[in-house]
């Protein structure tokens, strides 16, 4: 009986420590797949497209819908579009990482841009692409906020 206890123990110490293992590993991925995020809102913040190159792989696209229609742009045409100077209204717009979910080598993220003119929803698929994360496409949908009644 003393015998049986012993390998019972070990037996749960063992996939404890295997469980545990694992479950440290993907947290620790799941940190790794926040930085390109991170880049992402800080230019969005600053308007500085150096970060958005430390986001965004060198090749890959938004996608979206504009007035009922697909629409696609590359990232190097956005990347391009930023003047390295924040927005007017800074102050007055908020961004936050909602979600990070990480299988293997992939990953999603989801970001939220709730600016005073409408609330972006964002979602990347993101890949570790030699030892380090990337953002490889984004598609976002806008919903527009009212305009306050004069």
């Amino acid at each position: 009986m003393k015998k049986l206890l012993t390998i019972a123990i070990s037996v749960c110490c063992a996939f404890a420590l295997c469980f545990g293992a694992k479950v440290w590993a993907d947290e620790k991925e799941k940190v790794a797949a926040r930085v390109p995020l991170e880049n992402y809102l800080k230019g969005q913040a600053t308007g500085n497209p150096e970060f958005m190159r430390k986001a965004f792989h060198t090749e890959g696209n938004m996608t979206f819908i504009h007035d009922g229609k697909y629409m696609f742009r590359n990232f190097t045409d956005f990347i391009n579009g930023f003047t390295g100077k924040p927005a007017p209204e800074e102050e007055k717009r908020k961004r936050w990482i909602e979600s990070v979910e990480v299988t293997g080598d992939a990953a999603i993220g989801k970001v939220i841009l709730d600016y005073p003119s409408g609330k972006f929803t964002d979602y990347f698929t993101m890949l570790k692409i030699d030892g380090e994360w990337k953002i490889v496409n984004k598609s976002f949908y806008f919903e527009p906020k009212a305009k306050p009644a004069k």
